[in-house]
């Protein structure tokens, strides 16, 4: 009987103590264990040159450790890499040397039998929006909305060299440029698994002339978008593909760094505008053991969220032009399978 006043007026200073400090016996028992994670390997398409993705997201390991610390993950290292290549990036999703990757909706279809979307990325829209060029020819640089899209539109663009110019001049005073003049000109283009690099302009000229990038004469393949503006600027190549917002990233940097002689309003022109083309996402491998854990796909994936709300994740994620995310899934990509099997039914 003693004994078992002893226990009992034992739990109740127990009870009291823990009352005293304002904590249950309820809340200490149910507080969440903290799962220590290794690392999480993170690799970047090369959107624009690698030192400058690097440098733009040095600060991310913080942040997502930060965010994920908050939902009961302690990452102790987030390894950031870019790839040499949009395809590197793919085959590391799909090897599971990534557990994760950004990457475009054409690299995703290629790949998407190893790996599966997280987010998909949001951008501010762009206030030009028409399918004909001439419409974006207006002497100003595209300027962004405080509209958020899911999508974005490809663009063929003329450089300050003559064949550029001419292509330019044809296209504002109304007329379509020929096959010839295309095909006279020099083109810089990206790895054919990039959507507004390789795939959208390719179904363009498809759709346009029943040609294919393939078919050009004259192509230089870039490792970046921002090698083909430079390209562009200097003269090397006469047209490059992109982007539609293309302009507002690299228009500051047209004189000072790549070598134009005017500004780029005034060097370069829309010649070819192609349909809407799915944002690019953030994919998880599905052969990276730590990708398997749904739990953590979902922490992951809220601290993205997260992230791209503060004023530091928007500086982040602006190299990439991505101003936000929203959860993805495999069939918002179904377009790009059509057509990427369109230009496999054509040869390409």
């Amino acid at each position: 009987m003693k004994r078992h006043n002893l226990i009992t007026k034992s739990l109740l200073l127990a009870a009291l103590l823990l009352a005293g400090t304002g904590t249950s016996v309820r809340a200490v028992a149910q507080a969440p264990a903290v799962q220590e994670i290794d690392s999480l390997k993170i690799a970047f398409s090369p959107y624009a040159d690698a030192d400058q993705i690097t440098a733009a997201t040095e600060p991310l390991e913080a942040l997502l450790q930060e965010k994920l610390l908050e939902k009961g993950y302690d990452v102790k290292d987030v390894d950031m890499t870019v790839g040499t290549s949009y395809t590197a990036v793919g085959e590391a999703l799909s090897a599971g040397s990534a557990d994760i990757g950004f990457i475009s909706g054409g690299n995703y279809v290629l790949f998407s039998d190893d790996c599966d979307v997280l987010l998909t990325a949001l951008r501010y829209a762009i206030n030009k929006d028409s399918e004909n060029p001439a419409d974006w020819n207006d002497g100003t640089i595209e300027e962004n909305t405080s509209e958020m899209n899911t999508y974005y539109r490809c663009i063929i663009l003329a450089g300050p060299t003559e064949k550029g110019r001419l292509l330019a001049e044809k296209v504002n005073n109304g007329e379509q440029p020929s096959w010839e003049d295309l095909n006279d000109a020099t083109w810089a283009v990206l790895n054919p698994t990039s959507a507004s690099g390789y795939i959208y302009p390719c179904l363009w000229l498809m759709e346009n002339y029943g040609k294919s990038i393939s078919d050009l004469a004259n192509v230089v393949q870039c490792d970046s978008h921002t090698t083909s503006v430079a390209r562009l600027a200097s003269g090397q190549v006469d047209v490059m593909v992109s982007y539609g917002h293309i302009r507002i990233k690299n228009a500051p940097l047209w004189e000072s760094d790549f070598g134009g002689t005017a500004p780029m309003a005034e060097q370069t022109d829309v010649i070819g505008v192609t349909g809407g083309i799915y944002n690019d996402m953030i994919a998880y491998s599905k052969t990276s053991e730590l990708m398997q854990d749904e739990a953590f796909r979902t922490a992951l994936g809220e601290s993205f969220i997260e992230a791209a709300e503060t004023e530091e994740g928007k500086e982040i994620f602006g190299v990439f032009s991505q101003i936000g995310y929203t959860w993805g899934q495999d069939s918002d990509y179904d377009g790009e399978r059509a057509a990427q099997e369109l230009l496999r039914s054509m040869g390409n």
